[in-house]
């Protein structure tokens, strides 16, 4: 499984931004795909969660309101998002997509290697 995000990038405080994550290498029908981000000097945080029975969605309290995780398995697209609106400098971070995917009879974990999103006037 393969994981590629993108769509970071500096952005004033009030504006959008939206993250792709292209995943390729999975075809589970159970699996939760995920967006976490990690600020310098703080632990990594977990931003929102698509779960795929049911097709629930959830997020951290710091990003409720503000952020929308959506994904698109038709056409064979197999791409995430992380629509992000009215950021905050706090919301500096890298970010990254995690696939944690039943698989082999086991939930295993994917990572990509982050997008930078700096929020800054």
């Amino acid at each position: 499984v393969q994981l590629v995000e993108s769509g970071g990038g500096l952005v004033q405080p009030g504006g959008s931004l939206r993250l792709s994550c292209a995943a390729s290498g999975f075809t589970s029908s159970r699996y939760a795909m995920r967006w976490y981000r990690q600020a310098p000097g703080k632990e990594r945080e977990l931003v929102a969660t698509f779960n795929s029975v049911g097709g629930a969605t959830d997020y951290g309290d710091s990003v409720k309101g503000r952020f929308t995780i959506s994904g698109d398995r038709d056409n064979a697209k197999n791409t995430w998002y992380l629509q992000m609106n009215s950021l905050r400098p706090e919301d500096t971070a890298v970010y990254y997509c995690n696939a944690h995917v039943w698989q082999l009879f086991k939930w295993q974990d994917y990572w990509g290697l982050g997008t930078q999103v700096t929020v800054s006037s």
